[in-house]
């Protein structure tokens, strides 16, 4: 694809006005001219170049998408970049004299320009076509590209050829993923390493523990990278006489160095500007940048409150309708025909309810971060008045029915009532309740209680405080969890949601359902009274209906009025609390198939109604079950999804799915109330919220009092000074995930996509199966097994050479993946193959470039399979799991199954696992060991249980990309005594984790839950380590060779002796 670069340039500066600025923030990925006199660097999603001593920059593309990794050319004439035009980044190619932009590649892969080979014929990148991500070249007269080093776990990528043909690079996640990440010291940390492919020759340059990598060479062959061994923050380094040594002692790390060819000067990156280092004087100093911004975060951004509501409340008097939408606060009529919005602070507001008066709101909303309460007139027309000024987050808000007191959560350990007519509060309740996945504490139906959830050994019980008394009284402490109580209106019983038999932590209630309680000995109505009641009189002195009074008729204006006369009142509910035996008295309420999480209970007469949410006829959808004397129990669906359901004088509103509802409880009915109203918003102020509301999340629930040693607070203020200078929302993805990874947290990111960042187009590879030669792209080498190229059979076979695709002719000098790439997957393909000079013809269902990595890494596994059977003289079972989900449990199970019982030991394969949650199962399942035996009358003994894995050898593979849950796995396996492991150190990445969301849909992930030894030690901190070391090194994989594999059979088989 070409694009002239001036037609593009032109078009631009007529369509996007823009201010010059003095100093320029969030310029990216820097280089320079061979010569050194300029730099080129991504600002604003383009591509600029600028003298390297600072002044005007000029804009040098101007394309969709972002560009990013501009890199100059030896011989100064072409500038190679990556751009997501496309929607994935692909690699391009520029004249430095202006003209054509060219397209080099075209996968659906990220494919991320490194640098160039010396003699300005090649391009270096790392791409993600294949596996997680590898080195990959590719002429600058295009073709297909070759992948540098095979085997699919040579993640290498930084690659900087030197002069004598050396490849520099790393090959950790630590250096690309998360090179953000401070303070990593561990087994999977980068090092300097190289490997020339002439030569055969490997070389490692440093050992130390922490991170060295963002290699950069001149044409004289010297080496400058950064590495945090100093002072714990990223500096320049060379090696001198063969020595590391530190060039720059910042106290602000640098990012992407990048050193001329001439060798005169490094530019980099440090504080959101660019620097530059004079290799001669050894002097470092800001460039000063003017640049043309196009300043769209400080225009105001339309949006609608249609289909898009957060939460909401109805006024008592029935009349107004307030909710939120994006953060802002809105009040209507109840048929949402009349809407104002009525807060305009840039905050987020989260909850709100009316207050008795009918005429104020009460609100929580972020304060510096923290959702503290306010009040304001619904009408809109005075400032909101704030109630508190907490460092803690205040929510999960209910008021009583007469709307005279409030309780609500603050932070993690504080259950607040508040008075409604004060509006002040005070602590009744010091516990474990935790900021996030709590549970609504409410009140009884007398006012008497809170009713609330603690935690006890990371399970949620339910319990009750007498607010009079001050007492608090524990009714579960079962050691599972009962979640989002409620309370019957009739004060008899407690509704809850719960996985009765199994834990809820760390997967969850796998089995919920919803229960209820009773309170104390309740029998069902006898059908005898009620016959009885039929003739039933009222005796003396009892009270009767009063009716209305109609008046005499005097005139046509008394006519009209009518006398208002109140109903007699309901005596109010006695509640009795009988603890003894309690748990007895749990009865299923739900059905009981499915899983149900409870919603709200409502009473109407003499029926009650439980919404739950259930998936218990296939999709998830909400419904109730309604509870009648002498009526059989009732379920029926009310509509798809989850409904937030309240009840205002004696009528229901709904909420669905951002939809506000009128609901017919008798006719299960729901009336959608169409509303439609656009305001605007700034993205700017936006922004900000954002970052502070993400700042509190981490100082609220970060599992680690001390923050890793981390100042938190100088965190927040040396990161907020960045905010004035944001760009784009991709500007505020790099501060905030350069923030998070001060605290050196594993399982921590912010994620934002927003609307104005969608792509006109998208690109997707249409794969195979079919492995093509490396020196021949046409022509193929193979066919990966269980790939859709496979179930061919044998009508495409190795030599084949590829001529046409969908009848299309191939060239042999583009890029291969041209022909396969489109907006979406084909239902199938011709593919034309030459074959002993004849064109055979095969149609081929298209899959996934991810299907396709599947196939690539399932052949890895398959491999270890064959290789452990013929070593092992097929007396081993193995066993490898990806991850530590679901789907990896069944298939060790299905391993365990076809294998343990007649296998004499197990390999348990934890390598390159990424984690998950079900650790817990797959130690249960290893520490099986038989106990007894049984047979059939004249057959063979067998034990019991079916599978005793404990008495037998086993080993447990582990290496340093082993994480998250596989280092669970590993340190319980440990502890356990199950068997050796062998391998190296895992990577220290072990927090369990959450998300919270924002305002406009981004998420940040919330480390809150630390992960120990029995011992106490921390093992985020310190990792597993193995019994027997053996590491699998870069050449052990570039040769396909297997030590760690090697070493567990071995020690099998001297076991098995």
């Amino acid at each position: 694809m070409k694009k002239n670069l001036f037609n593009v340039l032109t078009a631009w500066a007529f369509l996007c006005p823009s201010i010059v600025l003095g100093q320029t923030y969030f310029a990216a990925y820097p280089s320079l001219t061979p010569d050194a006199q300029e730099i080129v660097f991504t600002y604003d999603g383009d591509i600029w170049k600028v003298p390297s001593k600072g002044g005007q920059a000029s804009r040098l593309t101007a394309m969709q998408g972002d560009e990013i990794n501009p890199k100059v050319s030896p011989d100064g004439k072409w500038l190679a970049f990556s751009s997501s035009q496309f929607s994935n980044n692909d690699i391009y190619i520029v004249p430095m004299a202006g003209g054509d932009i060219k397209q080099l590649t075209f996968n659906d892969g990220t494919d991320e320009v490194d640098n160039w080979s010396w003699d300005s014929k090649t391009i270096y990148f790392t791409s993600s076509r294949y596996n997680s991500f590898s080195s990959y070249k590719v002429g600058i007269n295009g073709g297909t590209a070759v992948r540098l080093f095979d085997n699919y776990f040579n993640t290498t990528h930084h690659v900087a050829e030197a002069p004598n043909g050396e490849l520099f690079f790393n090959d950790t996640w630590e250096s690309r993923n998360f090179a953000n990440r401070k303070h990593y010291k561990g087994a999977y940390n980068p090092d300097i390493q190289s490997y020339n492919p002439k030569t055969k020759s490997y070389k490692q340059y440093t050992d130390y523990i922490g991170k060295d990598f963002w290699t950069t060479i001149d044409q004289k062959g010297v080496i400058y990278f950064v590495s945090d061994e100093g002072n714990e923050e990223y500096n320049l380094y060379t090696f001198a006489n063969g020595k590391k040594t530190a060039l720059t002692k910042f106290e602000s790390s640098v990012k992407r160095p990048f050193v001329a060819a001439n060798g005169s000067l490094i530019v980099f990156e440090k504080d959101y500007q660019l620097w530059t280092y004079d290799v001669a004087t050894k002097k470092s100093q800001k460039v000063n940048i003017n640049t043309s911004r196009n300043q769209i975060l400080s225009k105001e951004q339309e949006y609608d409150v249609k289909a898009a509501i957060s939460s909401f409340d109805v006024s008592t008097d029935g009349k107004k309708l307030a909710f939120i939408s994006r953060g802002e606060i809105f009040v209507s009529d109840a048929d949402g025909k009349f809407i104002r919005k009525i807060s305009n602070s840039g905050e987020r507001a989260l909850e709100l309810k009316w207050l008795a008066d009918n005429k104020t709101i009460l609100f929580n909303q972020t304060f510096n971060g923290y959702q503290n309460w306010y009040t304001l007139v619904g009408d809109g027309k005075s400032v909101a008045k704030q109630l508190t000024k907490d460092k803690r987050n205040n929510g999960n808000i209910t008021f009583n029915k007469s709307k005279t007191l409030a309780v609500y959560l603050s932070g993690r350990n504080e259950l607040r009532l508040l008075d409604l007519k004060t509006l002040e509060s005070k602590v009744i309740v010091n516990d474990e309740f935790w900021a996030i996945q709590n549970s609504t504490p409410s009140f009884s139906p007398n006012d008497q209680y809170v009713l609330f959830t603690a935690f006890r050994n990371f399970e949620q019980d339910i319990l009750v405080h007498d607010i009079k008394s001050n007492k608090t009284i524990n009714l579960t402490n079962t050691g599972v969890t009962e979640a989002g109580p409620i309370w019957s209106p009739d004060g008899k019983y407690i509704y809850f949601t719960s996985d009765r038999i199994n834990p809820s932590y760390p997967t969850g209630m796998q089995n919920a359902h919803v229960y209820r309680m009773a309170l104390n000995h309740y029998d069902s109505p006898f059908r005898s009274d009620k016959f009885d009641d039929l003739f039933k009189e009222d005796k003396p002195g009892e009270p009767k209906e009063v009716k209305p009074v109609i008046p005499e008729k005097k005139t046509a204006d008394t006519a009209k009025k009518k006398v208002a006369v109140k109903p007699t009142p309901k005596p109010p509910v006695v509640i009795t609390i009988n603890t003894q035996k309690i748990l007895d008295r749990i009865e299923l309420v739900s059905p009981s198939s499915g899983v149900q999480y409870l919603s709200a209970v409502f009473a109407k007469g003499e029926k009650t109604y439980i919404f739950y949410q259930s998936n218990h006829e296939g999709a998830g959808a909400t419904y109730r079950t309604t509870l009648e004397p002498f009526e059989n129990n009732k379920t029926e669906k009310v509509g798809d999804g989850g409904f937030e359901i309240i009840e205002v004088n004696a009528k229901f509103y709904a909420l669905n799915r951002g939809v506000f509802n009128k609901y017919n409880i008798d006719a299960n009915k729901m009336d959608k109330v169409d509303l439609a109203y656009k305001f605007n918003r700034n993205l700017n102020a936006e922004f900000n919220q954002m970052f502070y509301e993400t700042w509190v999340g981490l100082d609220e629930n970060f599992y680690d009092e001390q923050f890793h040693g981390v100042d938190w607070e100088k965190m927040k203020t040396r990161y907020s000074a960045y905010l004035p200078y944001l760009n784009s929302r991709a500007d505020l993805r790099v501060l905030l995930n350069d923030m998070l990874g001060e605290l050196n947290s594993s399982h921590m990111g912010f994620n934002s996509f927003g609307a104005e960042e969608r792509k006109n187009y998208t690109a997707v590879t249409n794969e195979t199966g079919i492995i093509f030669d490396s020196e021949n792209p046409y022509k193929v080498a193979r066919l990966a097994a269980k790939s859709n190229a496979a179930l061919t059979g044998d009508k495409i076979l190795k030599d084949d050479l590829l001529t046409a695709v969908n009848g299309i002719k191939v060239d042999e000098n583009l890029d291969r993946d041209y022909y396969f790439t489109k907006p979406s997957l084909d239902r199938e393909m011709t593919l034309t193959f030459k074959r002993k000079g004849k064109e055979v013809n095969v149609n081929v269902h298209p899959q996934s470039s991810g299907a396709l990595k599947t196939n690539l890494y399932d052949e890895w596994i398959a491999k270890n399979k064959e290789n452990v059977a013929q070593w092992g003289k097929d007396r081993i079972a193995y066993s490898y799991m990806k991850n530590m989900g679901g789907g990896e449990l069944e298939r060790f199970l299905l391993d365990m199954v076809e294998q343990e019982n007649n296998k004499d030991a197990i390999i348990l394969d934890l390598r390159y696992n990424t984690g998950g949650n079900v650790h817990d199962a797959v130690l249960k399942f290893l520490s099986q060991r038989p106990y007894l035996q049984w047979k059939y009358r004249g057959g063979k003994m067998a034990p019991q249980s079916n599978f005793g894995p404990a008495v037998k050898p086993i080993v447990l593979l582990i290496n340093e990309q082993s994480l998250s849950d596989a280092e669970m796995t590993a340190a319980g396996f440990k502890h356990l005594k199950l068997g050796k492991i062998i391998g190296t150190e895992t990577y220290r990445w072990i927090i369990f984790t959450s998300a919270k969301g924002l305002v406009d849909g981004s998420s940040y992930r919330l480390p809150s839950w630390g992960c120990y030894t029995m011992d106490g030690k921390n093992i985020e901190k310190e990792g597993v380590t193995p019994d027997i070391f053996v590491k699998n090194t870069f050449l052990d994989r570039l040769s396909d060779k297997d030590p760690q594999l090697e070493r567990a059979v071995a020690e099998i088989m001297k076991d098995l002796k």
